[in-house]
């Protein structure tokens, strides 16, 4: 009887009340999508949709400064990119152009650049050879010295006093 009462509010909830992935927002010329930060050049691919059938006038902002304004053609995706700084965010926003006065926000996001750091990203650095290899090579020089102290102490131990 208790389970039921989440999944019975549930049903009682008004229908604005639901949170992102089931209440889209008809009223947005575009959608914005964007991408991870490419480590060899430091950006970021911002890609704008348009949903309607003319061209709709974008501005995409970063950190509050413009990096890419312009029109998507209808029903088109275009691709732009953003800089993000190594070991740094950025707050990538899109605006849905419109009179000089009307400027909508339209989606925002903030992408991080947790890109490794040095010249060659492909490949680790070497460290010296693998720890299980010193390993082996320390228990054979072991085995070796003490095997050589037994046969030392083997040839002068059992003699026999004059």
């Amino acid at each position: 009887m208790l389970a039921a009462l989440p999944v019975c509010a549930v049903l009682f909830l008004p229908q604005s009340a639901q949170a992102w992935p089931w209440h889209e927002d008809h009223g947005d010329p575009f959608t914005m999508t964007v991408d991870d930060v490419h480590c060899r050049s430091g950006r970021a691919n911002v890609s704008l949709h348009n949903l309607t059938q003319q061209p709709a006038r974008f501005d995409v902002q970063a950190d509050g400064v413009s990096v890419a304004n312009g029109s998507i053609p209808a029903h088109k995706t275009i691709v732009r990119q953003v800089p993000v700084a190594k070991g740094s965010t950025a707050d990538v926003e899109a605006y849905s152009l419109g009179d000089p006065q009307r400027t909508t926000l339209v989606d925002s996001t903030r992408v991080k650049n947790d890109c490794p750091w040095g010249h060659h990203l492909d490949n680790l650095p070497f460290t010296g050879p693998p720890a299980d290899l010193m390993g082996k090579l320390a228990t054979a020089g072991g085995l070796i010295v003490v095997g050589g102290i037994l046969w030392w102490y083997g040839s002068i131990w059992p003699r026999s006093t004059p």
